[in-house]
């Protein structure tokens, strides 16, 4: 078992060459959103610029791509009819990813599952375009409950799911909210290695567990203000951001978990209660340094 620390930063924020251009550091798809929950998504695509990808593209219904778009020029979000995301969209969905895959020659992922709701037809979506890609996705809120109908689609795919205490629950079976740090590692583990999945327990203590079982690793950072909504967004959007830029599972959600932890510990020491996801994002710039 490692704990993540600040000296792994090093290992990807490397200077980059003068050479570098426009997608050598990844394109991030963002799918999510609905009509009620547009921020989801701008707080996963903020945070993942911040993490340092080239491009973030969005597909949300459009009363959220619409509004998404208008917090930052940065944003570039496409619209789908209807107000949510239904089985009508996933030619849609397929479509820009293989685009994506193309013009990146494979520096690509995607995080899925922000503010997308959970009505039926819209989890049997999430299940069929998942079934259908081979790229790194970050699995995260709603789409966990999809994918738990479902687990087998995990399976062999460069996937990394990211469920807090309750999720885990959810798509485990497995109560992990009551247990001592010790348990919790053990149930991750063997979780992991069963679904043959990376997992990374949101908590107190992150815990990260590769799709073997061989590895576990620990992130201490965070703070209690955390618990305002939206910092599992940026946890995912920093992840994602990580695996377009061709980091694997188990490093990607490491990092993660120490860079969104110590981000949200810089916001809360300046703000306390008044803390936001986006002032956390402010902070990602202050810890890459």
């Amino acid at each position: 078992m490692i704990e993540v620390t600040k000296s792994i930063l090093k290992t990807i924020y490397k200077k980059r060459p003068a050479t570098t251009k426009k997608y050598d550091y990844g394109l991030l798809l963002t799918i999510g959103g609905s009509q009620f929950y547009s921020g989801s998504p701008a707080l996963t695509a903020l945070a993942a610029f911040r993490a340092g990808v080239d491009m973030v593209h969005i597909i949300a219904p459009k009363r959220a791509a619409d509004i998404i778009a208008s917090f930052s020029p940065n944003l570039a979000a496409y619209p789908l009819e209807g107000e949510r995301l239904t089985k009508q969209h996933l030619s849609t969905f397929l479509e820009m990813t293989k685009s994506a895959e193309i013009v990146t020659k494979g520096k690509v992922a995607v995080v899925i599952g922000g503010g997308m709701g959970r009505s039926p037809e819209t989890q049997e979506t999430i299940l069929e375009y998942l079934s259908q890609i081979k790229i790194p996705v970050v699995i995260d809120a709603d789409a966990i409950y999809a994918v738990a109908k479902k687990p087998e689609i995990l399976k062999e795919k460069p996937f990394l799911i990211t469920p807090h205490g309750y999720e885990f629950f959810v798509l485990t079976g497995k109560e992990v909210l009551e247990k001592k740090d010790e348990e919790k590692i053990k149930i991750v583990k063997e979780e992991a290695q069963r679904l043959k999945t990376t997992i990374l327990l949101k908590g107190k203590l992150d815990i990260i567990a590769d799709s073997k079982g061989d590895k576990i690793a620990i992130s201490k950072t965070g703070h209690p203000t955390m618990s305002v909504g939206g910092t599992g967004d940026t946890l995912a959007g920093i992840a994602g951001a990580l695996l377009a830029r061709g980091e694997n599972c188990f490093k990607a959600a490491g990092v993660a978990a120490y860079i969104n932890g110590s981000a949200g510990e810089k916001a809360a020491k300046r703000l306390g209660e008044s803390m936001t996801a986006t002032d956390l994002i402010e902070e990602i710039p202050n810890i890459l340094k």
